[in-house]
């Protein structure tokens, strides 16, 4: 199989998910010069919203949410304190409940022995440090992966890189043998469920993942960098835990797939998105002498020529390691659970009862701070109600129905928000206007974004109302620092955070957060270390990027709720789609072959077809609005609130019925990153399959027009 080149294409942000991975060299930069600077003026409205955000306040709600237990089905009394301050801002709240299937760790051991017999036990515990409190609570989460296999593997093992499916077609051109093994991986790249599924459906028994130094740039002991909590390295014995579920496969309960969860329903096979093997995470200090023990084994790390095969772990040359006569003995208990969940879940209702803007953020997280992931984000939405709260004062009332969302489960894969969207689905199609997410709102100081097309225009124009306080600045607006330092790309949506059951679902979506850059302080994502006190002292000082986020949100929120002309822009989807298109020609060009054709006309046409629909479209909104035409300006609005339900028109994408959006998908082997026009382009890439990506090519050409046709005039 060829490298999967067309996913450095799609995304073009990097993987969107709970953590947000980037290329900065590979960033387009704007010099500052060359785009307005100045911060847009606010009406009396807006001035209030962003006058009502306080710093101190959010770290008081970050405070409370990251000294507690809140893993999954065990965090009710989060949900219910999350519903007492949103009433506090004028919602009306409740919890709803759902019945799903998670698991818990029970124990976890790794045993390496080596060739000589000696044997070494993983620490799989990370550090107490007297600094950060919460690292010594006793109920603090053990090391674990959240829907692995129990069991017990023993073993010889394979290093795999980053454990991406062309790492283990590298392997086996190779001539490395992988049945009956053990995998030792790399965190990065796909997400951490593919991994293991891989390594599964290459006959291994067991998967080790750790994280690497190599991927903190120059922020790292080995450069003369203090480790947390002396400084902002990572702490080498911070583990990254997480989900294993197969990601790009399903979302949301793995017993209930396409049905909600509720007791008493019939559960299904999980096997078609959970793991059978063990799998368990561990830090780079317990993985270097595993890896140092395949120096000199097999393939030189250099040799293997993959993309970030090759890390920074002191003493370890990244041998693939076949042959070194070490081996790992690993045991993995988990105890199974059907139980409660909660959403909390709040409204102010609007005049247009058939118009709803949702926001939402998950409550739980992999351990018991969760200041970045995903606190950051709930505190934001606590001040949020508030300050939708002091705007209610002044009698003023939303023309959309304004839904509040905390979701739980989310870390296990995205469980909260998919079995709601299950539930409500008929209600949303016919109502939602678009889905705003924050997960992590803030792990650095550099402003991100991702959203639908439609919502690039509006994203970008709130951008110009927020002051960025970036790099102990307080002159720059979000829009001038999101421009020129982060590059000035709003990415294309994968998967991997709440915005997924409503982008399949033909609903426009944003997701936003703010993360670090080259040489910030290393975000201990999934770790013991993502505390109150990382977060307060190296993650947001002060919380200043919380406040400046909240207000963006919130001003986004405002203007989607309130604008009587909704601020969507179907048209921005041309450039886009061509854009996917030209990438698509690219792929075939790669791909192709003497034996193979593809005719991608139809889908040509039909990015034309909607091109000039989505003009005319343009053209009797401008009409409404400049004939003060509210009926016509109903009309269009709705246009824009549904034409995105025809990229969903067709039915799910293959073997993963779930994923109906035929423009953008996560990738089969990425889990967060997107690929544009899947169906067509992993036809070819995973299936060397050109007659049904001809199929696709249909299928996707017939979505579009679904979409133009109810555009048109």
């Amino acid at each position: 199989m060829k490298a999967q080149s067309l996913l450095l294409l799609t995304a073009a942000i990097g993987a969107q998910a709970c953590q947000r991975e980037h290329d900065w060299n590979k960033r387009r930069m704007i010099k500052r010069q060359e785009i307005d600077t100045s911060l847009a003026t606010l009406d009396e409205n807006e001035q209030l919203l962003v006058d009502s955000f306080d710093a101190t306040s959010i770290a008081e709600w970050s405070y409370y949410y990251t000294h507690g237990d809140h893993i999954a089905g065990r965090n009710k009394s989060m949900a219910e304190w999350t519903a007492m301050k949103w009433e506090e801002g004028g919602f009306t709240t409740r919890l709803d409940e759902y019945y799903v299937y998670l698991n818990y760790p029970v124990s976890q051991s790794i045993s390496l022995t080596l060739s000589n017999g000696s044997t070494i036990e993983a620490q799989l515990v990370e550090d107490i440090l007297e600094e950060d409190s919460v690292t010594s609570y006793p109920n603090r989460i053990p090391v674990f992966h959240g829907y692995s296999a129990s069991g017990d593997a023993s073993a010889e093992y394979v290093y795999v890189g980053r454990g991406q499916q062309v790492d283990f077609d590298r392997l086996v051109a190779l001539g490395v043998e992988l049945e009956g093994k053990i995998a030792v991986a790399r965190y990065g790249g796909p997400f951490r469920g593919l991994k293991v599924k891989n390594a599964q459906d290459h006959g291994m028994i067991g998967a080790v993942i750790f994280s690497d130094p190599g991927d903190d740039g120059n922020t790292t002991e080995a450069k003369g960098v203090a480790a947390y909590p002396d400084g902002p390295a990572r702490n080498p014995t911070s583990v990254q835990r997480g989900s294993v579920m197969f990601l790009s496969t399903y979302p949301g309960d793995p017993t209930t797939p396409g049905y909600v969860s509720k007791e008493g329903v019939p559960r299904a096979d999980k096997s078609n998105s959970v793991p059978r093997i063990p799998s368990i995470p561990i830090s780079w200090l317990d993985a270097q002498p595993i890896l140092s023990a395949l120096n000199g084994f097999g393939t030189a790390g250099t040799e293997v020529n993959r993309t970030n095969w090759v890390g920074a772990i002191p003493g370890v040359e990244y041998y693939t390691g076949e042959g070194s006569g070490a081996t790992i003995s690993m045991s993995n208990k988990m105890e199974d659970n059907y139980t409660t969940i909660w959403n909390t879940v709040g409204i102010i209702n609007g005049t247009n009862q058939d118009e709803v803007i949702i926001v939402g953020n998950h409550r739980d997280a992999w351990i018991i701070g969760g200041a970045a992931d995903p606190n950051s984000g709930s505190a934001v939405l606590i001040e949020l109600s508030k300050a939708f709260g002091k705007l209610l004062e002044t009698g003023w009332k939303p023309a959309r129905t304004i839904v509040l969302a905390s979701w739980d489960a989310e870390e296990y894969g995205l469980v909260g928000s998919t079995e709601w969207v299950e539930e409500y689905i008929p209600w949303l199609k016919n109502a939602a206007v678009s889905y705003l997410n924050i997960d992590v709102a803030v792990s650095g100081p550099m402003p991100d974004f991702s959203a639908t097309p439609d919502m690039h225009a509006i994203s970008r124009e709130i951008m110009k109302k927020v002051i960025w306080p970036y790099r102990n600045t307080t002159d720059r607006t979000l829009f001038d620092v999101w421009s020129t330092e982060s590059g000035g790309e709003i990415g294309v949506l994968g998967s991997g955070s709440d915005y997924t059951a409503f982008l399949h679902r033909g609903i426009a979506a944003i997701d936003m957060g703010a993360g670090g850059g080259p040489g910030d302080p290393i975000y201990p994502y999934h770790s013991n270390y993502d505390s109150y006190h990382w977060m307060d002292t190296f993650g947001d000082p002060g919380f200043v990027h919380h406040k400046a986020m909240g207000q963006y949100l919130t001003l986004l929120l405002y203007h989607l709720a309130t604008d009587e002309v909704l601020p969507l822009n179907p048209q921005d989807y041309v450039p886009e789609l061509k854009a996917y298109f030209a990438e698509l020609e690219d792929v075939v060009a790669e791909y192709g072959s003497d034996n193979t054709t593809l005719d991608l006309s139809e889908l040509e046409s039909a990015i034309s077809t909607f091109e000039e629909y989505s003009s005319q479209f343009v053209s009797l909104r401008q009409f409404a609005i400049d004939s003060k035409n509210r009926d016509l300006i109903t009309v269009q609005n709705h246009k824009a609130r549904d034409f995105s339900r025809g990229f969903t028109s067709q039915g799910g994408l293959p073997e993963r019925e779930f994923y109906q959006n035929l423009i953008f998908a996560p990738g089969l082997d990425t889990g967060y990153a997107p690929v544009t026009y899947p169906g067509v382009t992993e036809s070819i890439t995973f299936r060397d399959d050109w007659e049904a990506a001809q199929e696709w090519v249909s299928k996707t050409a017939r979505a579009i027009e679904v979409a133009a046709a109810m555009l048109k005039t």
